[in-house]
Parts: C-alpha cells; structure tokens; sequence
C-alpha cells in the first residue's frame, strides 16, 4: 500500500451481508468521485472486498453489544494508516467529485457534517417536555458525563450525528479520544442505551481536549436515506432524482428472504446480543464502582 497517495482516507465498518453489499457500491463511487483514494472497511468477510482496488478490508469481530459503538474500530484503523479519516455509514452513497484536499479535513479534531451543542440536542427534556426516549438518552449521558467530571449542559460539548465525519490526528488527543469512547460505549450500553454513539463522540471528546467543529465539509455530496427524506420534505431534493439510490438500498438492505431464514437470522441475532452482553457485563466488573455505582 501506497500511503502517500492521499493523507486522508475514508471508512466504515461493514458486518453483515446487507452491509457488505452496501459498502461494496460505496466504495465504487468513492474509486469513481475520489480517485487515489483509499477506503478502509472493517468487515466480518474481507474477501469480498478482494475485487475493489481502492479498498483495505480488515477483519472485525463484533464488540459492541449491537454495533454502533464499532464504529470507533474503524476510525482507529485509519488514523493507524492516515492523518486523517473520513467516517460514513455503509449504506450511504458519494454523488460528486470530491476534492482532492478539502481545506476542513487538514484541521486538527473533529468534523462533523451535523453536530449540535448538548443544550440544543436535549433542549425538550430541559424544557419538561421530552419523549421517554429521548429522556432516558438523556439521563444516561448525563450520569456518563459525571462519571468524566463533565457537565452535560455544558454548551462547548457536542452531540455529534455520527453518519458522516472526519477525525484529524491532534497530537495524540485522538487516541485519548478513542479510549474514552470505549469506556462510554461500555456505559452506555450497560444502561441499555446501544444506539447513542454521537453523546459518546461528544463527551470523548470533551474529556480528551479534541476538538469538535460543525462543516458543510464543502466538496462531500452524498446520499443518506434520512437525510434525503428531510431533503425531499423541505423542497431541497426531488424523489425522482434520488430514486435509484433508494431502490438499491432497499434491495441490499431489506432483501426478500423465507420465513425459515428470517427466522434464523433473528434467533442468530438474539443469540449475540445476549452474549455480547454477558462479555460486557463481565468485562466491566473489574470497574465495578465506576460502571455499577
């Protein structure tokens, strides 16, 4: 591997047919719209990736108890190879050219393409008038952001929207950054919150003195189902021009299957999240008063 091809990469994580089908069209428009440029999957299956010449597959076994918190594997993996990383979800797709050296990636810490301060994010559960959800989201990072010495309500701390952003290396600040992400992932699910990554990212990197910044992250165009929805309902995006790439999501990520192999695939399913829990409970246990107290 050529590392001085660019100073960045991008990467996902990728486990799971669906996901590897998905990242698969991914990096071929990241070998289209950014040519040079490597893309580093984590997956449970490098060999489909063995046709792709842009891609760096790595093998990964599952850590967290369902995923999300994985994510930080495959930034840690393309610090360990680049300056900088571009995170995207697998199932997202690049639309455009991308500029050879966007001016936001060489700034050191975190990029977000969507990020707000804590105050904002949980502004309905501070005004009384919050979903359970979103309550109990709430009450689990603060209780986090205490065990860190930090105040959730402090407004320099950030939600990040983890579905598309760029970590820089700053003088080793990404590495404390990664470590406490882990202790917070292990918190959180604890407390039965797995899907709560961009309170993690934020207090990580609070608690390590990253930076963290929102960017348009100018020369980015991309496709995200959700995002294209808000899109489309706010006149900004039109359903016909976008449709494809609905189409094939839908395809790879929703595919018709028996009754017996959904069947397997959720008791497979249930199967790890219940393992996967057991490790955590048990790993956690010799920080007992920090993860149990």
């Amino acid at each position: 591997m050529n590392q001085d091809k660019k100073a960045f990469c991008f990467c996902t994580l990728a486990c799971g047919k669906n996901y590897r089908d998905l990242a698969l069209l991914l990096a071929k428009d990241i070998d289209k719209y950014s040519p040079n440029t490597y893309f580093v999957i984590l997956t449970d299956c490098p060999s489909d990736f063995s046709q792709q010449p842009n891609v760096l597959a790595f093998k990964h076994r599952q850590q967290s108890v369902k995923f999300y918190h994985d994510k930080r594997f495959a930034i840690a993996k393309g610090l360990s190879l680049f300056n900088s990383c571009i995170f995207l979800d697998a199932d997202m797709r690049i639309l455009a050219p991308v500029p050879q050296n966007p001016k936001w990636i060489s700034i050191p810490g975190i990029t977000a393409r969507g990020c707000e301060n804590m105050p904002k994010k949980y502004a309905k559960v501070l005004a009384g008038n919050s979903d359970t959800k979103l309550l109990k989201e709430f009450k689990v990072a603060k209780k986090a952001a205490s065990k860190l010495n930090l105040e959730l309500e402090n407004e320099q701390i950030n939600f990040v929207y983890e579905y598309l952003f760029a970590v820089t290396k700053d003088s080793g600040k990404e590495i404390e950054f990664l470590k406490q992400w882990e202790i917070l992932a292990s918190y959180c699910e604890l407390n039965g919150l797995y899907d709560s990554e961009g309170n993690a990212i934020g207090l990580a990197a609070a608690k390590a003195g990253l930076p963290v910044r929102w960017s348009a992250m100018e020369g980015i165009s991309f496709f995200k189902n959700r995002i294209e929805f808000v899109r489309i309902k706010k006149g900004e995006s039109k359903m016909e021009d976008v449709a494809i790439y609905f189409e094939q999501q839908t395809k790879l990520e929703y595919p018709k299957r028996f009754i017996g192999q959904r069947i397997m695939l959720k008791s497979n399913k249930i199967i790890k999240y219940l393992y996967n829990l057991l490790r955590l409970r048990i790993i956690t246990l010799k920080d007992f008063d920090f993860y149990y107290r």
